[in-house]
């Protein structure tokens, strides 16, 4: 690892004040992962700056000295994207959190990339409007980090991801030049730049402040909660609802090893826990024609085997609803110290015979997966739980991630539906990329950051043969 140079510290605490960098080894211990914590290493420092203006300062100061620079959001992020790799240093946006304008008028907003999902939509909340991109950390997870992940959420099935609602953003490049990409009364006819960076997970700079759409909030909403016996015949029943012309605002499983860790939590929200499965039916928009739709769907999940269907009749009985789902993520510590989540995405009719395959994965590999995803739109979340300090288990969990992938990849599905590539999936893009389109990534990522040294280590791999590293692998840094 080369070492910081001596003045460095002295520069950014300039930049942005001697209480906003940290270098203290213990205090750094927090961000030595994302919320993938198969993945870890400490960076050197990390500094917050407050606006654009310290953000650029700081990436002038990093560029000077030839040192990495590595955005990060809250860090709830699941594929080790927001690493320290190559003695890189972190800047990260958590005091960038003011919600800078909101315009009704045009169903719009600026903010801070900071600002976490949910206080966005609480402050538009009086206006009418939301904003529709809701992650499962919505409460946590902020605005900037969607923006690098592209970032979906349950109602990602009606609404859309992250991409769908971003109109403009300041970015602070590499070497600290800002530049307005988009953006009301600056759009021109020319590359979608907004639609480049949106989704390059902090390769190409620093969003520092975000543009975003708003959408009016639903007249009503009708919400479903499906209890089923098998995983796959919840699968069966997503087919069945999306194959009638239904659109659902959101169509989302947890299983049976979920289920458990939610119900023994705090946030137990009485699901039955000898259930194979339980599947969460929402329809929002207009009144008129929302119950009859909320009918047809509970009459599919009845044919499909369902056992027993609950229906909301209140915003209380909605949120009780959605809780075992919305704070599954948030349970699994209960299983297990540490998890991998995958992210692979497959055609929705393959669902029943891809969820039996990752099962027979587990199995053969003697690990736990507790399933937790975006069924309508075939974004499989399956966790594998494991204890990092068991190498034998760790080398099963990454033969079984490896296999798992592959099924998907086989099932005409791909390697990630919203939690990005990272550090973790790095060594799969070689299943959906050929080396001339892997070489057409480097290029692009080579137009806003000539000298490489904006994420390192993330993404595409810089050469053509794929790494066979392991998930628990502290990172090596390189000078």
């Amino acid at each position: 690892m080369k070492a910081l140079p001596p003045n460095l510290l002295e520069e950014l605490a300039a930049a942005v004040g001697p209480d906003w960098v940290i270098s203290d080894p213990d205090r750094l211990l927090v961000y030595e992962s994302d919320a993938q914590t198969a993945h870890n290493v400490a960076p050197q420092a990390v500094v917050l700056p407050s606006d654009t203006d310290q953000a650029s300062q700081v990436a002038r100061v990093l560029h000077r000295h030839q040192i990495p620079l590595v955005p990060r959001g809250a860090g709830t992020g699941l594929s080790g994207g927001a690493l320290a790799t190559r003695g890189g240093v972190v800047v990260g946006t958590s005091r960038m959190n003011k919600i800078l304008e909101v315009d009704p008028s045009n169903r719009r907003a600026v903010v801070q990339s900071g600002v976490l999902n949910t206080d966005l939509s609480d402050a538009t909340a009086p206006h009418g409007l939301h904003y529709a991109p809701d992650p499962s950390s919505q409460a946590a997870c902020t605005i900037g980090g969607n923006v690098a992940e592209n970032s979906g959420g349950p109602h990602c099935l009606k609404y859309g991801v992250t991409s769908r609602y971003i109109t403009g953003l300041r970015v602070v490049l590499p070497d600290g030049t800002t530049v307005w990409l988009g953006g009301q009364g600056r759009e021109a006819p020319s590359f979608d730049l907004v639609g480049l960076f949106v989704g390059s997970e902090g390769c190409f700079g620093l969003a520092t402040e975000v543009e975003v759409a708003l959408t009016p909030l639903p007249e009503a909403v009708e919400t479903l909660l499906a209890i089923f016996e098998t995983l796959e015949d919840a699968g069966r029943a997503v087919t069945s609802i999306v194959s009638a012309g239904l659109l659902p605002a959101a169509l989302e499983i947890v299983d049976r090893n979920t289920i458990k860790a939610v119900e023994a939590s705090i946030f137990a929200a009485g699901y039955p826990t000898d259930a194979g499965a339980a599947l969460v039916v929402e329809f929002d928009g207009v009144e008129a024609g929302l119950a009859e739709e909320a009918e047809k769907a509970e009459e599919f999940c009845k044919a499909a085997g369902a056992r027993e269907v609950r229906r909301a009749e209140s915003a209380e009985e909605r949120l009780a609803l959605w809780k075992g789902r919305k704070k599954a993520f948030g349970t699994m510590g209960r299983l297990a110290p540490d998890l991998l989540v995958q992210d692979a995405t497959v055609p929705r009719t393959r669902l029943p015979e891809v969820l039996a395959s990752i099962a027979e994965i587990a199995d053969r590999y003697q690990l736990q997966v507790a399933n937790v995803f975006h069924a309508g739109d075939g974004n499989l979340h399956p966790n594998i739980v494991f204890d990092r300090r068991d190498a034998e288990e760790t080398r099963r969990v990454e033969a079984a991630s490896k296999e798992i992938m592959g099924v998907c990849v086989d099932a005409g599905g791909t390697i990630t539906g919203e939690h990005g590539v990272g550090a973790d999936k790095q060594k799969y893009m070689h299943l959906v990329f050929s080396p001339g389109e892997l070489e057409v990534l480097r290029r692009v990522k080579g137009v806003f950051d000539p000298d490489g040294r904006c994420n390192p280590g993330k993404v595409v791999p810089e050469d053509e043969a794929p790494s066979e590293a392991g998930p628990n692998e502290r990172t090596e840094a390189k000078s």
